[in-house]
């Protein structure tokens, strides 16, 4: 009989040990908090491959936004809700670093609002394989106003150079990223947040890319030191962007592309007009296509595709990605993505008007 007593209380301690240990293995605790330093972002997209949300890391008090350098900022109504369901319209771009994929935003009119200090986030190691992480973004625009984030588990299985590319282009960034055993990289999954399971932020998620090596899908996110410099110097306005290297040859070959009018400080590249006979037309691009990356880099403004082109000589060929709504071709009016490859060449010789004869010549 004693021996049934002391069975029994056995069988009574493992069973509430069980109980404890289910209740710590809940992290909804931990999401309230981080589900707060967090945000929905809203901006260009809504056709066929690229999103219209995403997600952003709340890293100041004043409304510093961390996120990924996408189309989505292609927008003069790039709009962030807040955990709270509070809306802010008109959202600053301040910085775009292509070379780290990354870009930082600013809300106005706001204070004390909860963030992820960057700085010490820094300084604390590199997570390690077999670490267990925790993973929060909007992901397939789960949340709109005051919803939660959605909340992945997974552990880190690599520490690994980025060897990454989207469609035909490869990726900008190819630091070190922490490979990531869960699937995270989905639609508006971008710019969201890797953390412990105690909530502290370990990274940020990258884009939806495939894996060059094996052509499989890669769940990845960009170490927060290797961030931290881009955000401190960003918030105090004291960020260079170093500027890209001009291909030998002189600045560009011709192409043929006529883009709207440059009338605002941030106007879109939409082409307005395809020369005869030229690169462009020979490429197959049309009126009112827009240009969102260059040989992988994304422009957002007609300067910054000016820029890039500016890289490029006659003979090269450089590849665009661009958005089209054409109802002929997809039946439904869906805005659609093409890549097209553009063969430049020197620039036509200019016409020469031949005076008129005078009379009796």
């Amino acid at each position: 009989m004693s021996l049934l007593r002391s069975w029994s209380c056995s069988l009574a301690v493992l069973l509430l040990l069980g109980a404890a240990a289910r209740t710590e293995d809940s992290f909804a605790a931990v999401s309230g908090e981080v589900n707060k330093k967090v945000v929905k972002v809203f901006g260009s997209g809504g056709f066929q491959g690229l999103a219209a949300y995403g997600t952003g890391i709340l890293v100041s008090a004043e409304g510093h936004i961390l996120t990924v350098a996408s189309h989505l900022l292609d927008t003069q109504d790039l709009r962030v809700h807040l955990y709270d369901g509070r809306r802010f319209e008109k959202v600053k771009v301040l910085y775009v670093e292509p070379d780290l994929d990354a870009a930082l935003l600013k809300i106005d009119k706001v204070e004390d609002l909860p963030y992820f200090d960057i700085v010490q986030a820094a300084k604390a190691p590199l997570a390690q394989p077999g670490d267990w992480i925790l993973a929060y973004s909007n992901q397939f625009q789960i949340a709109t106003r005051d919803e939660p984030m959605s909340v992945q588990r997974g552990v880190i299985a690599a520490l690994s150079k980025l060897q990454g590319r989207k469609g035909v282009f490869d990726a900008p960034y190819t630091g070190e990223v922490y490979v990531i055993d869960a699937i995270t990289n989905n639609p508006g999954a971008g710019g969201g947040a890797l953390t412990t399971r105690k909530g502290k932020l370990l990274g940020m998620i990258g884009k939806e890319l495939r894996n060059t090596l094996t052509d499989t899908w890669i769940n990845y996110a960009v170490p927060i030191p290797f961030l931290a410099k881009f955000v401190e110097q960003a918030k105090k306005g004291e960020y260079v962007v170093k500027p890209k290297k001009e291909s030998p040859g002189g600045p560009g070959g011709y192409h043929g592309i006529i883009l709207v009018p440059n009338v605002v400080e941030r106007t879109p590249p939409f082409i307005e007009e395809v020369a005869a006979r030229s690169p462009a037309a020979k490429a197959g691009l049309k009126i009112d296509d827009l240009i969102v990356y260059v040989e992988g880099e994304q422009v957002v403004t007609i300067k910054a595709f000016q820029d890039l082109m500016r890289r490029y000589r006659p003979g090269d060929a450089v590849k665009l990605e661009v958005r089209r709504v054409d109802k002929a071709e997809t039946g439904a009016g869906v805005d659609w993505l093409i890549t097209v490859e553009l063969k430049l060449e020197e620039p036509p010789a200019p016409k020469v008007k031949t005076p008129p004869k005078k009379p009796g010549n």
